[in-house]
């Protein structure tokens, strides 16, 4: 094994969402170990105030001195993010990332890794001029693709490109 994958879905989703599970194949496919927390009965109540639990419950699936990747879609990208500020990882991969969260008192952290982030140019919930600008000022990767928030008419092209993304981090 190469190391550990681990994946977190996003609030209104689950651990077999069909994104976090397009990734897993491809990763699994690469000769990763793969892992999907899941978080919807901390997310049933839609509210902040479980985001601590969430990365918590992140961080207690990490093996320690196992190379690891984070990778997360909305909450999941989010959680993913500062988990990385607790846990080295060699990666962080992230689609539609929320910056900050209403009720949340933290924004948006990262450690200093490769990251790659893909967003929606239609993101309803997420501006992408403001995740342009986020990105731009940390010199992230950054794809950006003719979508909305959930990017359903992209999962194949995002599952390829964390392929690829895999592949230069080993």
């Amino acid at each position: 094994m190469k190391g550990h994958v681990l994946l977190s879905h996003g609030l209104e989703s689950g651990p077999q969402a069909t994104k976090v599970t397009a990734m897993a194949t491809v990763a699994e496919a690469r000769g990763w170990r793969t892992s999907r927390p899941d978080f919807r009965d901390l997310d049933a109540t839609g509210q902040v105030r479980y985001v601590d639990q969430r990365i918590e419950r992140l961080c207690a699936a990490i093996t320690p001195d196992e190379p690891l990747v984070l990778a997360g879609s909305s909450l999941g990208a989010f959680a993913s993010g500062l988990a990385s500020l607790q846990h080295r990882a060699l990666g962080l991969y992230l689609l539609a990332p929320p910056l900050a969260l209403p009720g949340y008192g933290r924004a948006l952290e990262l450690a200093p890794v490769p990251t790659a982030i893909v967003h929606g140019w239609h993101d309803e919930l997420i501006p992408a001029e403001q995740v342009i600008a986020w990105a731009q000022a940390r010199s992230l990767e950054l794809s950006l693709v003719d979508d909305s928030h959930r990017l359903a008419g992209h999962v194949e092209i995002i599952a390829g490109w964390f392929g690829q993304f895999l592949d230069r981090l080993v």
